[in-house]
């Protein structure tokens, strides 16, 4: 007897459930036929969502060529003096994150050095934005891979501005391989001596001219975190930027100086469609919950978050994932 009124408790228990799960179809279908899915705006102003025109830049990858071109300039961040007075190195900063954040960093009151690798035009439009900002800006051409170039470029950076404070560990080099077997030894290579050699050379030289109260902030990534079967020399290098900022924390935290990292997903800027198939550029982002990528303004702030003293001084070693709800 009980057996059956364990049974039939069963059956409706199942009914009910299946009632419930008949309700949840019957709305799933209704909320989905004849509409388009919205893509969500969240920033203080409008950003551009896919598809956006086919391109493919020749790398470096030249910012003024990428239609439509990345936001920069962030025209609702207010500056409130986070940086007054701090001298600070940005490598890749003539377009993208560092273009941003050069902005960013001039409009909290700081002097910015910035380092590319031949992007003159690029370079020159940065080093206006940052003076018209009321910054000093130092422009320097050369490749980060060279030891001896990144130790000049703190030496120039210190000459210039009497200090060397926040050092932005962001030139990267990314390409695309779909299949393992094509990934060379030149290009796997390039992508390891760009992003981890380049961090090293920078951070070395930049953390024997620092002094306590100083910052360094590397960029990571998302593929960093969650891989990239395409990108498998990409993601390695920005794994280990991951593990090289938590260990070089607990290095130089005697020093006073803090070592953070930003991850961002994906993010409007050349690298990506100096990469990436025309059609694949055109869909860039598409694949986010936001369903678009990052403007590099939106990233910039994480940077002064992490630079500022006032902001973060009691943080270090820590990743900063921006990845667009992923």
């Amino acid at each position: 007897m009980a057996q059956t009124a364990r049974s039939n408790k069963g059956k409706q228990t199942a009914e009910r459930q299946r009632t419930i799960q008949k309700r949840a179809d019957t709305k799933a279908k209704k909320s989905g036929s004849g509409q388009e899915k919205k893509i969500p705006q969240t920033g203080a102003r409008a950003y551009p969502v896919p598809p956006f025109p086919k391109q493919h830049l020749s790398k470096p990858g030249t910012e003024s060529m990428l239609k439509p071109e990345p936001m920069c300039d962030a025209p609702y961040y207010l500056g409130s003096r986070k940086l007054e007075g701090k001298a600070a190195l940005i490598s890749g900063g003539d377009s993208g994150i560092g273009r941003a954040v050069a902005v960013l960093f001039a409009r909290e009151g700081a002097d910015v050095a910035i380092i590319h690798v031949d992007e003159p035009t690029d370079a020159e439009k940065t080093k206006a934005l940052v003076e018209k900002e009321g910054g000093k800006c130092l422009v320097m051409a050369g490749d980060v891979r060279d030891r001896e170039f990144c130790k000049e470029a703190v030496e120039q950076t210190v000459k210039a501005f009497g200090a060397l404070d926040v050092l932005i560990n962001n030139a990267a080099f990314q390409l695309h391989t779909d299949a393992f077997d094509e990934l060379t030894e030149e290009h796997f290579d390039e992508t390891i001596r760009t992003n981890l050699y380049g961090y090293f050379f920078l951070a070395q030289a930049a953390a024997r001219k620092m002094r306590p109260g100083s910052a360094i902030v590397n960029t990571g990534s998302v593929t960093g975190i969650r891989g990239s079967k395409n990108l498998l020399d990409y993601s390695m290098t920005k794994g280990g930027i991951h593990a090289f900022t938590r260990a070089l924390s607990g290095n130089l935290l005697s020093k006073g100086i803090r070592v953070n990292a930003v991850a961002p997903g994906p993010v409007w800027t050349p690298l990506n469609p100096a990469d990436k198939e025309a059609a694949d550029v055109s869909k860039f982002g598409s694949d986010t919950p936001m369903m678009r990528p990052a403007q590099p303004e939106e990233i910039a702030p994480a940077y002064v978050f992490l630079a500022s003293p006032h902001c973060s001084s009691y943080i270090t070693g820590e990743i900063l994932p921006i990845i667009g709800g992923y």
